[in-house]
């Protein structure tokens, strides 16, 4: 039950309160809906406020023909692609560009124009509104969302609220209500920009694609770059977003829309450090490429996994519209060609946020052609291409414009050479362009020649904060090298000289450090080893796919990095011959495959892994979809920058990396998917040290959190909250979960709920134990202490799954139930036997109009007391909730009843045979009631409305029952002639209703003294009927 004295009206107030202060006009749905005298539209299905739409168009463009208004406002209003997400990038379009037209002129010559539809540079030229109680019909469907944003008469953002006094209302529930408003009224949505759900305290935005896992908060960032707290996330949201100025700001500049392939949008919105880092960026860049400014615009260093990509695309989008960047020409430097591929693809699927197709330089001839030009373009290029040809000496000048932008990917990286290689050259070649650099991991504080180049820090966002906002998720850390056994002096060493020859393939030219690192080669790659290895990734795979299904519903994906192109043959070659069916010579199938370069002088064994360009990025995407069954990659260098696969959740690492390049690794495993508690780094190579020192660079540079997490610890919290569950079945005898059959274990789960359930607050605690208990299973598996209660944990596990069926649980995610079932390890139990309460009790679950004596008895009978207790509490908690859409009073009487017999039982005021002697008393009273319609000769509407009348004992001394019931009938044909849509929160229409009950109960001589109660309940009872027939 929730706590009495806050609804979700309250809520809904606050909110349009502080719309207010924000200057928008705030109107009242019912007040302005079609009929009314300040009706805004005509029908319920139309969701644009079409009179103030064509008054903005004509405000905004003042100069147009008439003509060229009409069809900017019939494309406006006519969105007529069958695909939702089509009709709202057409309108995001729109709303950015303005509207192409063509219209007839007086000479009948045909013009062109662009239709202005939103005036960005002066916000308050435009309409805002925020309206509550909107309610929209769309086929036969009907829904009232809590408010809607409209700008210039279209609606560009939902806000879905809960109460937050309410143990049930969440906000994925307010998620999941959106999912429903657009399935049932999409029409609202193809103009949607934003979609906000709260319970007032709590809040996420997000998008019309956003999943539950992509609805993020919203913070506050101060002047120090530091987050403020303290403040309501709903009122954050609304000060930070929809603000005016930073709304359309939203609009324009921080939603993008990216094809995710095979013809899919995905709707993506920028998070507050995203904005907050691009908009920060903007004012360094203006600032040092400015006369007198010192050409150096910052770094950003937002932690790996937190969209830096897109990122650099939103900060791309803000440079090139700014008036003070005169058409700037940005170029994108990478160090590597696969990261120039990946980085190069996020900007060419996001063309329409940096206004221009991205440009990729082929050649270093071909770079200086590009940079040659006047103004804008956006070019992509390696380093290396800035570099002399021939017999030159130094770079020739290229440009020496002011208005040029280079954005350093990775900018601490050892490659950029920044004081006497590459990067002298892209000076003598730019020598006015202003430099800004990304980074996901923190530049050393040692590193004095990047700071030279780019200056200070203008955005972090570090580790703690991104897994406290759901950016990504913790990364824990495994040494396996104790399972090896491996002698010492077969044990490879790391130290610092290998930075360079693990950075990435373009530095091989590296001579001094060939010998040593075949020397280590030859050591890691010994076949006895690499066969261990193998076999030690096989199960421990399997067990972590296995652990990772019965948790979030999805086996995942490894990565295997070894140290060289022969080693990962032979890694791939040994994991075959353990799991023959895992290889596939073709592309599109099988489990597992080696990515790697190559040519046709390699050796003959390694042809089939070696594969082009357009073969290696078929199976990028095989990978990145979770649903493909190709679950493990093997790779040196590829794809462990700029890749990303959200499903990937562990690593294995079998080679010597250190500082950026080891932080970026392990990082392609924090990436956010479905309920995924973290990633796993597995270590055959002794990589603490190396950890450590990146740990010390991260802190030391202001970073918060840690970067890899001790797997110990999962396992510690694993058997803290193990102890607990068994603490909770002390002395109950669980043996036969391991032995016993198929039958023997249901009645084992009987007896076990039976058992939670005599426990004060038994369901609740177990449930919470198990839940936790099971994360820190998924986190720990495979390690030996964890697959050493497996058996147990499948026991709570299947438990819990009964409890969730037959109690309302507090988890927000009403797929509980299934959540549940994939935890329970043994397969051989009844998926229908587990979770349904009726029977795991042994009965058939009842239908409660027909609940018979003999139910009854069998209910009484049962052994399992408490569960009995449980079974009936289920029931009349249902049919109770069910008449609560019928009749008030009966719901009324009989869920006070239930609740003050289940209160006293939780408090131990009565015992399990008196609490249940009670409810079978209360179940045959609620039978009973369905019956009195019947006896009385009154429908069941009918029949609402005579116990709202009946309450008052002296009406029915004085009028009797056959006045009573005629009372009731004209009571509902009164409320069935007066239903109209939104009329119970149309406050006129009320005052009409309840004047024609007071005059119906003063005819028929009802009680004055009771007549002012009896027509509020009345009236509630109406609204319930009316709400029930409009459906």
């Amino acid at each position: 039950m929730g706590i009495t004295g806050f609804t979700e009206t309250g809520i809904e107030e606050a909110a349009l309160a502080w719309f207010e202060a924000l200057e928008y006009r705030v109107l009242f749905g019912p007040d302005i809906a079609p009929g009314e005298t300040m009706a805004e539209r005509e029908e319920y299905s139309q969701v644009v406020l079409e009179r103030r739409l064509r008054e903005a168009l004509q405000r905004l463009n003042p100069s147009a023909k008439d003509d060229a208004i009409s069809e900017a406002f019939r494309k406006l209003i006519n969105l007529d692609s069958p695909s939702l997400v089509i009709n709202n990038h057409t309108l995001h379009r729109y709303l950015v560009e303005g509207v192409s037209v063509e219209f007839r002129r007086a000479d009948n010559s045909i013009g062109a124009d662009i239709i202005k539809v939103i005036d960005y540079e002066n916000p308050e030229n435009n309409d805002f509104l925020a309206i509550n109680q909107f309610t929209v019909v769309e086929d036969r469907h009907e829904r009232r969302p809590d408010i809607v944003i409209f700008v210039n008469g279209l609606p560009l953002a939902v806000f879905e609220l809960k109460n937050i006094a309410s143990e049930e209302a969440d906000i994925y529930s307010a998620y999941k209500q959106i999912q429903t408003y657009k399935s049932q009224i999409p029409s609202l949505f193809n103009y949607n920009e934003a979609v906000v759900v709260s319970d007032g305290i709590y809040g996420k935005i997000g998008t019309l694609t956003s999943g539950w896992e992509w609805f993020m908060p919203w913070r506050v960032i101060d002047e120090k770059g530091d987050i403020e707290k303290g403040e309501p996330d709903l009122h954050v949201i609304i000060e930070e977003i929809f603000e005016k100025k930073k709304f359309l700001e939203m609009i324009r500049f921080f939603i993008v829309f990216e094809d995710q392939g095979g013809g899919v949008l995905a709707k993506k919105m920028a998070g507050y450090h995203q904005r907050h880092a691009a908009n920060a960026a903007l004012e360094s860049t203006v600032k040092a490429s400015g006369i007198g400014g010192d050409k150096r615009a910052g770094v950003i260093w937002h932690t790996q996994g937190s969209g830096k990509s897109l990122t650099m695309v939103f900060y791309a989008g803000r440079i090139v519209s700014h008036k003070d960047m005169r058409n700037p020409t940005i170029v994108v430097l990478t160090d590597r060609n696969d990261l120039d591929d990946q980085l190069f693809g996020v900007f060419d699927r996001c063309d329409e946020v940096i206004r221009q197709k991205p440009v990729k330089a082929e050649s270093r001839a071909n770079l200086r052609a590009l940079l040659q030009t006047s103004s804008g373009g956006v070019i992509f290029t390696t380093v290396h291409k800035f570099f002399p040809i021939d017999d030159e000496d130094n770079m020739p000048l290229l440009s020496e414009r002011r208005n040029i932008v280079v954005i350093a990917d990775e900018a601490h990286r050892s490659q950029y050479d920044f004081i006497d290689g590459y990067a002298r050259h892209m000076r003598d070649a730019l020598p006015n362009a202003s430099f800004i650099g990304f980074t996901g991991t923190p530049i050393e504080l040692s590193d004095k020649s990047t700071r030279s180049v780019f200056g200070d820090y203008v955005s972090i966002y570090d580790i703690e904060q991104a897994v406290e906002d759901g950016a990504t998720v913790p990364i824990y850390y495994e040494s396996r090298i104790a399972k090896l056994a491996i002698r010492d002096n077969v044990l490879p060493l790391i130290d610092e000289q290998f930075e360079e020859v693990t950075e990435g393939e373009e530095v091989d030219h590296k001579e001094k450090l060939k010998t040593k690192w075949a020397q280590l080669e030859a050591i890691v790659g010994t076949p006895e080893r690499v066969e261990f290895i193998a076999g030690d990734i096989v199960s421990h795979f399997e067990d972590r796919a296995d652990g990772m299904y019965r948790y979030i519903g999805d086996e995942g994906k490894a990565m295997i990095v070894c140290m060289s192109r022969r080693i990962c043959v032979d890694m791939y070659n040994a994991i075959v011959a353990l799991r023959p069916d895992w290889h596939n010579e073709d592309d599109d199938k099988g489990i597992v495959k080696v990515i790697m370069t190559g040519s046709a002088s390699d050796p003959v064994d390694w042809q089939e892994h070696i594969r082009n360009k357009v073969r290696r990025e078929q199976l990028s995407k095989r990978f990145k979809d979770p649903k493909d069954c190709f679950r493990i990659v093997i790779v040196r260098d590829m794809w462990l920058t700029g890749f990303d696969a959200p499903s990937l959740h562990t690593m294995y690492v079998d080679k010597p990396m250190r500082s950026h390049g080891l932080m970026q690794a392990i990082a392609r495993v924090n990436r956010v998917f479905k309920e995924k508690p973290a990633g796993l780094v597995v270590d055959y190579l002794g990589l603490a040290n190396e950890l450590r020192d990146a740990l010390g660079t991260y802190t030391a540079s202001g970073g918060k959190g840690t970067t890899t997490i001790d797997k110990e610890e999962a396992v510690t919290a694993l058997i803290e909250k193990y102890e607990i569950c068994c603490g909770m079945f002390y002395g109950f005898d669980r043996s036969s979960w391991k032995q016993g059959t198929n039958e023997t274990r249901l009645k084992l789960l009987v007896n076990a709920q039976e058992h939670i359930l005599g426990q004060k607050d038994g369901k609740e605690r177990f449930s919470q134990a198990v839940e936790q208990l099971s994360k820190a299973f998924a986190l720990s598996v495979p390690h030996e202490k964890a697959l050493s209660i497996r058996d147990d944990v499948g026991f709570f596990q299947a438990v819990k799954a009964v409890l969730v069926k037959s109690y309302s649980m507090k988890r927000r995610d009403p797929e509980e139930i299934e959540y549940a079932i994939r935890q329970i390890v043994s397969k051989a139990v009844s998926v229908d036997g587990v979770v349904d309460v009726f029977t795991a009790a042994g009965l058939k679950k009842p239908d409660f109009s027909i609940l018979s004596e003999q139910f009854l008895g069998e209910i009484r009978n049962m052994p399992q007391k408490n569960l009995a207790a449980e079974v009936l509490r289920k029931l009349l908690e249902g049919e109770i909730k069910v008449r609560g859409r019928k009749n008030i009073v009966q719901s009324r009487k009989f869920s006070e009843k239930l609740r003050e017999s289940i209160l006293r039982y939780q408090n131990r005021a009565i015992e399990t045979a008196e609490v249940m002697e009670e409810l079978l008393t209360l179940a045959r009273e609620v039978r009973d009631a369905a019956k009195r319609g019947e006896e009385l000769g009154l429908t069941e509407d009918e029949i609402a409305f005579y116990d709202a009348l009946e309450v008052n004992d002296s009406a029915v001394e004085v009028l009797g029952d056959d006045t009573l019931k005629l009372i009731a009938q004209e009571l509902l044909r009164s409320v069935r002639n007066s239903i109209t849509i939104d009329w119970a929160v149309r406050e006129n229409v009320r005052a009409k209703m309840r004047v024609i009950i007071k005059r119906i109960l003063r005819r028929y001589g009802y009680p004055p003294d009771k007549q002012a109660k009896a027509t509020e309940l009345v009236l509630e009872q109406a609204e319930l009927i009316c709400s029930d027939l409009a459906e």
